[in-house]
């Protein structure tokens, strides 16, 4: 991993552990993979709500949100989402540090880019929740009319149309969130949480 040169970490006396102790539960963060249209924002936001109305301290990293800010700079090529990934897994590593439950809501394509994720931020810090729903169902779905104009070729590089989207093998978290409702997807996501110890109510 590079970083800046003549740059020594400072070790901070207000640790994870005392923050995670503070908060009343352990950080980890929670990362949504799938298709667009696959549901992984609506389902975060959910998740969040209900952790939010338990006390825990969260935050939601959103794929479009991100880009109108952190990672404006970037395009939809495979090495821009390579870069967007890398920022992001960086931003997530802080709020690990803060004690706090993160969520992230991205299509993260590449089965390399979320490894490289893990490696940056540590595997045993993440839960890898992989939105399964047919393309068929994104599709008509299609909230923002993007696989629309990605099958007219006005938009290029697109998921699951013109650029690959490679599905998780071992995913921690598997929902299929084409026909299961949302309650039920959030329920199985806190319940996994607190199995783990993560959250304790």
């Amino acid at each position: 991993m590079s970083h800046s040169p003549n740059v020594i970490r400072h070790q901070a006396a207000v640790t994870r552990p005392r923050r995670e102790t503070q908060n009343g539960h352990m950080s980890i963060n929670l990362w949504f993979t799938g298709l667009s249209g696959s549901g992984k924002s609506t389902l975060a936001h959910a998740v969040e709500q209900r952790l939010h109305l338990m006390g825990c301290r969260t935050y939601v990293f959103d794929g479009d949100n991100v880009r109108h800010g952190l990672c404006g700079d970037l395009g939809f090529s495979l090495n821009d989402r390579s870069e967007n990934m890398r920022r992001i897994a960086e931003m997530v590593g802080l709020f690990l540090d803060c004690g706090v439950l993160s969520l992230t809501a991205f299509i993260s394509p590449l089965k390399a880019d979320r490894d490289k994720v893990k490696e940056i931020i540590g595997a045993e810090n993440l839960l890898e929740v992989y939105c399964n729903c047919s393309l068929e169902i994104c599709e008509k779905r299609d909230v923002k009319g993007l696989y629309k104009k990605a099958r007219e070729g006005k938009i290029k590089n697109y998921t699951g149309i013109s650029s690959p989207y490679e599905a998780p093998e071992n995913p921690d978290i598997e929902l299929n969130t084409g026909t299961r409702p949302l309650r039920d997807c959030v329920n199985d996501i806190i319940n996994e949480l607190r199995e783990r110890g993560i959250i304790l109510q």
